[in-house]
């Protein structure tokens, strides 16, 4: 059974953000090849820093029930159910029985598309550079607006009566954080605190994780927490469905824009199941939709490049210090 576990040592510029293993025993590189930052159990011919379909057809997957996730949130219920549309969709494109399946934790859905249990998935923008390296998570496609624009921004967000005003009143007092893995809830705040406020975690704050973007916002709405970092999206989605009321809470600080989550299918998949599931993106017809109803603002999926897209997010963690260690 493969075993995840995160480790952050001290201050959070220096960490190890997963650690896998497997039985104790290393995993054994399938063959001698270019894989850059990649697991040791993947090849990168191409040099476009993700996981390339096995040479060995022998070693391809192609399921009769092809397993779907989306990032996790406080309700997995209501997501199965924004999802429902989809998931018919790409069940009738493929040919294919398609289960949505429900995950608890960030790790939990790299350690199922690692393990083989998991085929396709939305993942955390935070997440891409670890589910790519460590679980041959292959990225295409994003959500978009009719435009063709896409992202969302962190936020630092305090209860609607703090006398904090900006980051700089941070100094002291404790921010909540969401996962190590995760951009907006970490590893952006992180870095721009210390570049742009000279302010480090466990030296000038203190910090605490909640577990989700979703605790978080619940957390300093009820004013369990004195400030948190979050993706304003998830903000919004919680405020038009009424989770909390925007007069709860303030912003003290917005990012510049971030690529949103991304879509991708573990690296094995049968390149026909592969082409089959690229198409029920590309082709789902959003209008009436309940994803359009939960995703206002998005209604379509565009191609992403994990190479490009992703650079500004591997930057993050670079400047966080963040170096991952697969086995």
């Amino acid at each position: 059974m493969l075993h995840l576990s995160s480790r952050v040592f001290g201050s959070l510029a220096g960490m190890t953000v997963l650690l896998f293993a497997l039985g104790g025993q290393a995993v054994q590189a399938q063959e001698d090849c270019p894989r850059g930052t990649l697991d040791q159990r993947y090849c990168d011919r191409d040099g476009d820093l993700v996981a390339d379909l096995p040479l060995d057809p022998g070693k391809w997957s192609d399921p009769d029930t092809v397993i779907f996730s989306y990032t996790p949130v406080e309700d997995p219920a209501v997501y199965a159910k924004v999802w429902q549309g989809f998931i018919d969709h790409m069940s009738q494109v493929t040919g294919r029985k398609v289960v949505f399946f429900p995950v608890q934790s960030y790790a939990a859905q790299y350690e199922a598309m690692r393990s083989g249990r998991l085929h396709v998935a939305g993942v955390n923008t935070g997440g891409n550079p670890v589910a790519v390296n460590c679980a041959g998570f292959v990225p295409f496609a994003m959500m978009a607006s009719a435009d063709g624009s896409f992202g969302y921004e962190m936020e630092i967000i305090v209860p609607a009566g703090s006398p904090l005003q900006t980051p700089a009143d941070l100094k002291g007092k404790q921010l909540a954080f969401t996962s190590p893995t995760s951009n907006s809830g970490f590893k952006a705040p992180s870095a721009l605190l210390k570049s742009e406020f000279s302010l480090v975690a466990e030296q000038d704050f203190t910090t605490t994780f909640s577990g989700k973007h979703d605790n978080s916002i619940l957390g300093v709405a009820n004013k369990d927490y004195e400030a948190a970092a979050v993706a304003n999206s998830v903000l919004k989605r919680m405020v038009d469905r009424e989770v909390i009321k925007a007069e709860q809470i303030r912003t003290i600080y917005r990012s510049a824009t971030f690529p949103t989550t991304g879509y991708g299918h573990a690296h094995n998949l049968h390149p026909e199941l592969v082409a089959k599931i690229k198409q029920a993106f590309f082709t789902f017809d959003w209008e009436g939709s309940d994803l359009k109803e939960e995703f206002k603002k998005e209604d379509r999926f565009v191609s992403i490049h994990h190479k490009s897209d992703w650079d500004v997010i591997r930057k993050i963690d670079a400047a966080n210090g963040v170096s991952y260690d697969c086995r």
